[in-house]
């Protein structure tokens, strides 16, 4: 263990390839076509398997894993805690065309009021359930 811990303090480079958000799910196709029109990603050719992933333009990925028992989060939490979501950059002029094609995809408002401070932050959830925000750049 010496050698990886010295690897890590002295080389920049990561320790990892890169990094894929999963989602567990109950239709992994449909939700994988919800996030692929979302983030420019090719939609998935694969039907009925237990993971699909996606890569979007800019370079995001994520993976959407079949869980027959997949219950959505819900928002918000009674203790008001703070939950893992995916936060989606848009340019502040395009956020309000940018959530009325979330909402026709199929994605359901949570909490969309512009919040005044330096990056507008709309909360949504996909047709799954997961929390999702847009946060204008």
């Amino acid at each position: 263990m010496e050698a990886l811990s010295k690897r890590v303090t002295t080389q920049s480079t990561g320790l990892v390839d890169a990094a894929v958000l999963a989602l567990d799910c109950a239709e992994p196709e449909a939700l994988a076509e919800f996030y692929a029109k979302l983030l420019g990603a090719e939609p998935p050719v694969e039907r009925d398997i237990e993971r699909i992933e996606i890569t979007g333009r800019g370079g995001t990925r994520m993976a959407f894993r079949r869980d027959h028992g997949a219950a959505p989060n819900s928002w918000p939490r009674p203790d008001d805690s703070q939950q893992a979501h995916l936060e989606l950059l848009v340019a502040r002029d395009d956020m309000d065309a940018v959530e009325r094609q979330v909402i026709a995809l199929g994605g359901r408002p949570l909490d969309t009021k512009d919040n005044g401070g330096p990056h507008d932050t709309r909360l949504y959830s996909d047709p799954a359930g997961h929390t999702f925000s847009l946060r204008s750049q």
